[in-house]
């Protein structure tokens, strides 16, 4: 049996497994879209950079793939997902590590990797209502990883032809382009979600190549909700995923 904290509660993904989660570390969409998005591949060696409670990875085990390491700086974000990961006996699959991005690690080594990962905060340092909650003002705002530390990063670990994929706001959208540039990562693919067809995009996603051409590819939109506020067609597709038993 896993023993949880008063805070902490399973919730079902589908498929047989279970998530542990905590009103510190949860999940929301983004997360969903940005596993989705990556596009994880049979064999890919992967890292989930500022994992939380480790949806990416989970998500991810679903699938036939390579090696799978989970990163994230905060201790109570790590002993949750090692909870998660014990549940669904995935500890073969996944390694949660509790570690800095910004330093190097001995079991993160440089080019070692087919896919990063990473769901940043979006709120870069001076802008916004800075959260209370030391877990929420990690997660939302730059305090302790900017996007540019998080490209380099990435960087970092992939090797040459290897992807980088993550969420942000599209008011940000230029800032990720030029720090993925500054790191040697070409942003090739991006794609807006919309909540609703005729809407302003609310998020966008990228994906960065290690050594890639300048060439970029720009999908066409995702809308999470049809006009009467039930899931699209491709959401549901994307749901489905998660949500089946």
């Amino acid at each position: 049996m896993i023993a949880l904290l008063p805070d902490e509660h399973l919730e079902p993904m589908g498929g047989g497994l279970q998530i542990v989660v905590s009103p510190a570390h949860i999940f929301s969409t983004d997360s969903i879209l940005l596993a989705h998005f990556a596009d994880i591949r049979k064999r890919d060696v992967a890292c989930d950079l500022g994992t939380g409670s480790g949806i990416i990875p989970l998500l991810w085990c679903k699938k036939e793939t390579g090696a799978i390491t989970a990163v994230d700086i905060q201790e109570k974000a790590h002993a949750q997902l090692e909870k998660s990961l014990a549940l669904n006996a995935l500890e073969h699959r996944v390694t949660a590590l509790c570690a800095d991005l910004r330093e190097k690690h001995p079991l993160l080594p440089a080019g070692s990797f087919d896919l990063v990962t990473m769901n940043p905060p979006y709120q870069a340092i001076g802008t916004g209502i800075e959260s209370s909650a030391s877990s929420d003002l990690l997660a939302r705002h730059e305090t302790s990883c900017t996007l540019e530390d998080a490209a380099q990063a990435a960087a970092r670990l992939l090797r040459f032809g290897g992807r980088f994929c993550l969420c942000q706001k599209p008011e940000r959208l230029c800032d990720v382009i030029v720090a993925l540039r500054q790191a040697k990562l070409e942003v090739k693919r991006l794609r807006f979600v919309v909540q609703q067809e005729g809407r302003a995009p609310w998020l966008v996603l990228a994906e960065g190549k290690r050594g890639g051409k300048p060439g970029l590819r720009v999908e066409p939109q995702l809308a999470l909700q049809n006009s009467d506020g039930s899931d699209s067609a491709e959401m549901a597709a994307i749901f489905g995923n998660y949500r089946r038993v």
